[in-house]
Parts: structure tokens; sequence; C-alpha cells
């Protein structure tokens, strides 16, 4: 590896001096309890989140910082930083609303308080997304502080307040107001690296569609004692509709909906899969593809949830009716409501014994592949390689952000790149939540970079 300029040296200085203040960051941002659902937490947490974003982007150097209210009734925060006459505009994403702790008696430290274990930063949220926002500072500061030269790049700055909950409203702020998002590149800063240390864009998400599918057998629930055996069970009959969504291999069987995709990326080793998920010993991986061509490149159908009588508390009746929440994960060349449409279809056409079957369509986000042969991923390659001393691999992601395809088509010259701080480890929308603060630092420094060395790489469009 050649030897870094003085420049870099002096950035990479800067950054690891910034580390303590974007701990502090993080450690605030934390203790705020921004879950965007008024059902659980009160609305006043996401409130002072917003108005810490404002405040801290502020004084990092942008200006304008203000809350926006969004169509879903939430704030996003938006601001813009000012650089050289000509020069490019990136757009700087993140969020700053988190999962519910969920199971606080498997926490290993207390969700809403940032606590180092083992060298790493625990907390709801310390990875998905504060961890990004510190990184997002920390990047700014260090570009922009009393040592810095200003920002090279035009800055736009946006922060969704209700991303977790998947409620669309900075999709629908897009169309309404475009001059926000507006710009020749957009970092979508809501992943991170394949694995720790490994610097990672990624180039692929999956779609996503969920239904929620009722079965209604009888008028009411009977006793199982006298009705049992004749009489049709909803749960038995949704027990087999479920299980017809795979096949005996574990791969997901629509009728009409293709399954036999590869991916052409970074491979994804079985026994690094295992342990990034947690598998049993003796647990079985499902599916005949490889672990990357499952993830990124084929459709994955899960039941998120089933409504009927729990263990405790149920009683010796036949189920009359009862319903469950199932996900389909659907890869980029895939239409999401053409899955959709299969999905239904599948769910009725198996419903045994004449069940009466209704289908719901809920939330649904079409596939997204990025575009990476422009000049702001060369930059952005070339950044990630001085921070971390390795070269970039691209990935997928087996989640969605419809975000980005909003982005896309209202956009469609500017390049879109999702990295972050996020790792395997991180254990997002998990309990345990944490983040190693070695790759705030390392991204936070090749951010900077990028934004420095971009400038130099974009070429205006001829009439732009």
């Amino acid at each position: 590896m050649t030897s870094e300029s003085p420049d870099t040296t002096a950035l990479r200085a800067r950054v690891r001096e910034l580390m303590p203040r974007a701990e502090e960051d993080l450690r605030a941002l934390v203790a705020m309890r921004s879950v965007a659902d008024p059902r659980q937490f009160p609305p006043e947490e996401c409130a002072k989140a917003a108005d810490f974003l404002v405040r801290a982007f502020t004084e990092a150097g942008l200006s304008d910082m203000r809350r926006v209210t969004t169509p879903d009734g939430t704030d996003a925060v938006v601001g813009h930083g000012k650089g050289p006459e000509g020069a490019p505009t990136v757009l700087l994403y993140c969020h700053y609303d988190v999962q519910p702790p969920l199971d606080d008696a498997a926490w290993r430290t207390p969700p809403f308080e940032l606590t180092e274990v083992d060298g790493r930063w625990y907390g709801r949220g310390a990875a998905d997304c504060k961890g990004n926002i510190a990184m997002h500072l920390t990047a700014l500061r260090a570009l922009g502080g009393p040592e810095g030269a200003g920002f090279p790049v035009n800055i736009r700055f946006v922060a969704e307040g209700s991303e977790e909950q998947g409620t669309g409203g900075l999709e629908q702020l897009v169309p309404l107001q475009p001059e926000l998002f507006a710009a020749d590149a957009l970092l979508i800063c809501d992943t991170g690296n394949f694995a720790l240390g490994l610097p990672t864009t990624t180039t692929s998400l999956r779609g996503l569609t969920n239904v929620v599918v009722t079965v209604s057998t009888l008028k009411g629930e009977m006793h199982s004692g006298m009705f049992g055996g004749p009489a049709p069970d909803a749960l038995a009959a949704l027990v087999r509709i479920l299980d017809s969504l795979r096949d005996e291999h574990g791969n997901t069987a629509i009728e009409g909906l293709p399954a036999e995709g590869l991916w052409d990326g970074v491979s994804y080793p079985a026994e690094q899969f295992r342990a990034d998920a947690g598998v049993l010993d003796g647990v079985q991986l499902v599916g005949t593809g490889s672990v990357a061509d499952e993830l990124w490149a084929r459709p994955a159908v899960t039941v998120l949830g089933i409504d009927c009588p729990p263990v405790v508390g149920s009683s010796a009746a036949v189920q009359a009716r009862v319903r469950a929440r199932v996900s389909l994960r659907v890869p980029p060349g895939t239409d999401a409501e053409t899955a959709r449409k299969a999905l239904t279809d599948h769910l009725v056409a198996a419903a045994p014994w004449g069940a009466r079957i209704e289908v719901e369509a809920e939330s649904a986000g079409q596939p997204f592949r990025a575009r990476t042969d422009g000049p702001a991923y060369t930059a952005l390659g070339a950044a990630l390689r001085e921070a971390y001393g390795a070269d970039m691999v691209q990935a997928g992601q087996g989640g969605s952000i419809p975000l980005c395809n909003v982005l896309a088509d209202r956009f469609p010259d500017a390049e879109i790149a999702l990295i972050g701080v996020e790792e395997p480890g991180c254990l997002i929308h998990a309990p345990n939540e944490s983040v190693d603060p070695a790759e705030i630092e390392r991204m936070a420094l090749a951010e900077a970079l990028f934004l420095r060395s971009y400038a130099g790489a974009f070429a205006r469009p001829a009439g732009a």
C-alpha cells in the first residue's frame, strides 16, 4: 500500500481527535427514545431528537437547519451547506427514529443508555441509524471545523423521522419539495459493511410487499371433542396454506414468481452467515442456491405473525377464523405489484376444504439496483480504500428502502450510494444493538475524503 498524502494524514488525525465528540453525540441521541409510534413512546422524544439534529448540524457548519413536516405527520430535518461556485451537490441522508427495544429483559445493558462493553457501544439506535448521524457530524466537522478548509461541495442534508415505521412520509415529500433532495450524488447512510472492517457499498435492495390473509371455516369456535374431526379447522387450513409457500428444500415456491436468480457480487460464505444469523447447531440453512443468491437475488417469503389463540389460555375448540401477516421480499428485476398478485393468487388457490380466504394488501416497495459506473462511485471507492486500506466490495441487502426508488425516479441522472456504519455484529432491530466505534471513525474519514475528492472527479453534464 502506498503512503498516504499529507492532506489525508491530517484529515485522519482530525477525525480521530473528534471521536470523543462523536461519542458524546451518540450518547445524547441514544438517550432519546425516538420510536416514531405514539402508541409506544411519547412524540416528544422524536421532537427532542429532531431538535438535537438542528442544533448539532448548524454547529457543524450547515445552514437553514429546520424541521419539515412530512405528509405522514412526522418531521424530517433538512438543511444545506454552501460549497465553491460550480461544485457538485451531495445529499447526506440518515434517519433519527429507531426501532422499539422489544424485550427489555433480553438487553444486557439499558437500551436507551449508551454503554461500552468490550470496545463496542451498546444502545438502541447506536448503529441504526444514530451511528450514521454521528458519522455525518464527524465528517462535516473534520472538513469545516477550526482546522478545516470548508465544504468542498454543496451539501444537502435530510434526516427522516419515521423510516422504521414505514409510513412513507419522506417518499411523499420528494415530489412536493424536490428542491430539498436535488443532488448529483446521494449518500443514503442506512446500511453498512458486509463484514466488520470491510468497506462496502450496497448496490441492490430487495423490494417488499406485505399481505394479511384471513381464513374462515365456521360461524364460531366449536368444542373440539364434540365437533373435532369433520369440522374444518381454520388454523389447520392456515398451516397448510403457509406451508405451501416453500418447497421441500425451503425455496420460496409461489406460482408465477421466478426464484432462480444468481448474485454476481461479493460471496457470502455459509458458515459466516450461520454465525451472523445465529443459526442453532444442527439446524440447516434453507434453499438450494448460495447464501448470496437466496439473500439478494431471489424472492423470500416470511410469516411475520399469526392471530390465533396463544398456548396459555387456549381452550378445547376448533378455530373458526384465524389470520396471518405474510411478507414477501422481491429482488431487482421483479415488480413488487406483480409479486403481490402472485402471492395473493397462490394463497387463495392453496386453501383446502373450500375454506374462505380474504387477502388484504399492506405496504409495498419496489426493488432497487444502483448505477455504479459514474464519478461518485469512483471517488467513493477511492475514499473507502484510503480510509480502510482495503478495496471496496459491492453487496446486496435483503431489506427494502423505498426512498431509493423515489429518488432514482425523480433524479435519474444522480448517483445513489448506500453506505453506513452497520455490520452484522451490530444486531440492528434486535436486543443488544451495538456499534463498533472504529467503524464510525473509518466511515467518517471515508465520507470526508469522498466529499473532498468528488468535486474534482465530477463533470457536470453539458447544458446543466
